[in-house]
């Protein structure tokens, strides 16, 4: 027993000694003495110069460093720089072999980052080539030995017991600039605070800053207060009490401050590589988000699984908040009421959204979506109820009002400002599509679609839309669409075929043209290429072949027209009741041919009651005019009028019909009797009278040269005889 009291006296007593020792060197060292051979020290093992130009000082207990002023220069500009740092370790925690820092103070660093317009960071510059390589070969040499791990017997790596009691930063600035980009951005007014840091043990942090961006110009001041836990291996880390508030400004907001916020808690397990996200909640002005979200693996593959929940919400009043200008659109009702919410999953690799819900005011769409890290592939079936896409478009008057006002700009502009892209190519070209949609009803242009279905699928830049169909006007769509953006001029093909659909309800809602009835048959099949609406219009070639079994021509009066050039050749007046304002026809069939935003008619054919129309014109889509004409061929009777009776002068001639003018006017004003034509139809018809007039001509001469033969027969021939040779006579004649 006495050996053992005198080993621990014989112990304290060393420590005694190195304590008096370190206290005696603490009281009669000044280290402010060996500033330059530190300075020198430095420069000659990095390419920093060093410049000590505060005090140096220490302290016994607690055992500690106090730095003031200091500052280094790389390449002859500033690279960071420090007002004050103090480190003070308590003494006889390094004596039990459980070190515990009992302050750590930094107050005033600057630090600016700088990447030159190489790319190249001036932080890898700090230490020079020949240490680095020198290094790096240290490195190498030592991944070759076997490692060596501290263990108890049991073989069991011991952590560390580390404790701070205090840690203080203040007045932090970090300023980075990238020449390379032109971004730049500094966080400054870095503070925080941390006390009774213990491993394996929760403990409060506060910190606030300031992110100042360069382009565009815009701030962020931010306050987190949170507690957090590290175990004593350092791979396991909560966060509990989180409570972020931060306030945005600049250029992107206006003259507005957006204020978010953030609460919730963090967990990450960096030896099972799990993380997980619990009541996450993140509120921007009237945005609302929630989650709870857990991730398994930190690789290239990691597995999901969660919710996400955004709460209904007024879009045009975020971006109100937001210092934006509002969407302007036909309606001023919409954009007030959205929402979204969905279940996170899927396998490794692989995010997975199951019982998606996205409302857009009243219209709800469900579904699912399954997006892959790896490769970027997108797959989404989507099923809404009802929406109405016009009511989202910009109001009508809009590009009215703007026009008179571009109008003497566009000269000026038109070398400068071309129009748009209308698709992002490179995007297009990255993307795997695998999209399945159906919509219950949707109203686009004013048009009247129900059960839409659509399959789109893309894969490197080439995107087909091969089962599209939809119910349209009591009759059925079914169409195929194929854009190719795998070059920069990408290329387009649509084949659409049209059964039953009734024309003038289409046209009425399409256009507000009340000018044709009836159900109709096309067959639509166009190609073109571009990347703006100008250029993909310009460029559009194709036809429409079209059918109408039986319908009308509405707010017209065909016949009317047609009797009108009747009764001018029979020299008479047309009553003027009865008529009515429609032309009822059979069998309409002809072909559209599309060149650019022009379409041409050559082959118009439609049966009407005794007439047979045939046409022929063109229509100006960019100016909406139409320059058609027609002609009624007169094959039998069509009205009861007496002036409007065909005779034999005008069977098979054209009475002349034209259609000029603007598609947005009147339409029952468009169509009217041409008479610049109606000289030819005359031409015909004093054709059709001299024809008649020789023939009763040649017809009389006949019957008297007859009658003269038969008189000479009787006078010469006995009666038996004269009745064979009159009927020769006639055989001939006939």
């Amino acid at each position: 027993m006495k050996a053992v009291r005198y080993l621990v006296l014989a112990v304290l007593a060393i420590i005694v000694l190195a304590a008096a020792a370190v206290a005696i060197a603490v009281a009669v060292i000044d280290p402010n003495t060996y500033k330059p051979q530190i300075e020198r020290v430095v420069e000659k093992a990095t390419n920093l110069d060093l410049v000590l130009e505060g005090d140096i000082g220490w302290s016994f207990i607690p055992l500690g460093l106090e730095l003031n002023k200091v500052e280094a220069n790389l390449e002859g500009e500033r690279f960071v720089a420090l007002e004050q740092l103090v480190a003070q370790l308590d003494f006889w925690s390094l004596v039990k072999m459980s070190p515990q820092v009992d302050t750590f103070v930094l107050d005033g660093l600057d630090a600016h980052l700088v990447v030159n317009p190489q790319g190249e960071g001036n932080w890898t510059r700090i230490v020079p080539e020949s240490t680095r390589d020198l290094a790096a070969t240290a490195a190498e040499a030592a991944d070759q030995q076997p490692s060596q791990v501290t263990s108890t017997e049991t073989g069991e790596q011991q952590p560390l017991n580390f404790n701070v009691d205090s840690v203080q930063i203040s007045n932090a600035r970090v300023r980075y600039d990238d020449q390379a980009t032109g971004q730049s951005f500094a966080l400054e007014g870095v503070t925080a605070n941390a006390s009774a840091i213990t491993l394996g043990k929760s403990f409060p942090l506060q910190l606030a800053f300031r992110v100042a961006l360069g382009q565009p110009q815009m701030a962020v001041d931010g306050s987190v207060r949170a507690n957090l836990t590290a175990n004593e291996a350092l791979n396991r880390f909560d966060v509990d009490g989180l409570d972020g508030k931060f306030a945005l400004s600049g250029e992107p907001f206006g003259a507005q401050t957006v204020e978010t916020r953030l609460t919730g808690a963090l967990a990450a397990d960096l030896e099972n590589e799990t993380a997980s996200i619990n009541d996450l909640k993140v509120t921007v002005a009237n945005l609302s988000l929630t989650s709870n979200l857990s991730v398994n693996g930190f690789g290239d593959a990691p597995q999901l699984a969660g919710n996400l929940n955004i709460a209904e919400f007024s879009l045009q009043e975020l971006l109100a908040a937001l210092g934006q200008a509002p969407i302007e659109t036909a309606d001023e009702d919409v954009l007030q009421a959205v929402s979204f919410k969905t279940n996170l999953n899927g396998p490794a690799g692989q995010v997975t959204l199951d019982n998606l819900s996205l409302a857009l005011d009243d219209t709800t769409f469900t579904g699912n979506a399954r997006y892959g890290l790896s490769n970027g592939a997108i797959a989404l079936k989507l099923q809404g109820d009802s929406f109405n896409l016009d009511r989202y478009l910009p109001p009508a008057g809009d590009d009215n009002e703007a026009a008179p006002a571009a109008e003497s700009e566009a000269p000026a502009q038109a070398a400068s400002d071309p129009e748009a892209d209308l698709l992002p190519l490179e995007t297009l070209r990255g993307l795997g599509l695998d999209i399945d949609l159906g919509l219950g009803q949707l109203v686009a242009s004013n048009l009247t679609i129900s059960d839409l279905k659509a399959v789109i699928t893309g894969n490197n830049g080439l995107l087909k839309a091969e089962q599209l169909s939809a119910n349209l006007y009591d009759g059925q769509m079914k169409a195929s669409a194929t854009l190719d953006a795998r070059s920069d001029n990408p290329q387009w093909q649509v084949r659409q075929d049209l059964t039953g659909v009734k024309m003038q309800p289409l046209l009425t809602d399409l256009a507000e043209l009340d000018m044709l009835a009836g159900a109709a048959n096309l067959v639509v099949d166009v190609r073109t290429n571009g990347n703006s609406m100008a250029a993909i219009r310009g460029n559009a070639k194709g036809r429409i072949d079209f059918n109408l079994a039986e319908g009308q021509f509405t707010r017209m009066n065909l016949t009317r027209m047609a009797c009108r050039g009747i009764a001018l050749a029979n020299q008479d007046q047309l009553g003027d009741t009865g008529w009515g304002t429609t032309t009822p026809f059979n069998d309409m069939h002809g072909t559209l041919v599309i060149d650019g935003n022009t379409l041409t008619n050559s082959d118009l054919v439609a049966a009407l009651a005794g007439m047979r129309l045939e046409g022929n014109g063109t229509v100006d889509l960019a100016q909406s005019e139409v320059d058609y004409e027609a002609g009624l061929r007169i094959v039998g009777e069509i009205h009861r009028d007496e002036a409007c009776r065909v005779t034999k002068y005008v069977e098979n001639v054209i009475i002349p019909v034209e259609c000029r003018g603007s598609l947005d006017g009147d339409t029952a004003k468009l169509c009217s009797f041409d008479g610049s034509r109606f000289r030819d139809t005359l031409k015909d018809m004093a054709e059709n009278a001299a024809r008649a007039k020789a023939e009763e001509e040649i017809d009389r001469g006949r019957r008297r040269a007859e009658e003269r033969i038969n008189e000479e027969l009787d006078e010469r021939l006995d009666s038996e005889d004269a009745e064979k040779v009159k009927d020769a006579i006639r055989g001939l004649f006939k």
